[in-house]
């Protein structure tokens, strides 16, 4: 599965990583690619990952959720 998220507040790459670090802890999670000047992370997963802890792990990394799409 993939899973597109859109990410507001990342200003550097160091604010990338530590989203990415964040979501690469979420069960099912394969990899996690997050790019800040898009403002996008793209989740890729064996199963399907809850929307809500998505956005509960980037809230721990200090940033919000806008919108998660599914590919």
């Amino acid at each position: 599965m993939k899973k597109l998220v859109r990410i507001d507040g990342m200003c550097c790459e160091r604010c990338a990583k530590r989203v990415e670090d964040r979501l690469l802890t979420a069960k099912n999670v394969v990899s996690a690619d997050v790019k800040f000047k898009k403002n996008l992370a793209v989740i890729r997963s064996r199963e399907e990952v809850d929307d809500a802890e998505i956005k509960a792990l980037v809230a721990d990394a200090g940033f919000s959720v806008s919108a998660i799409e599914c590919k």
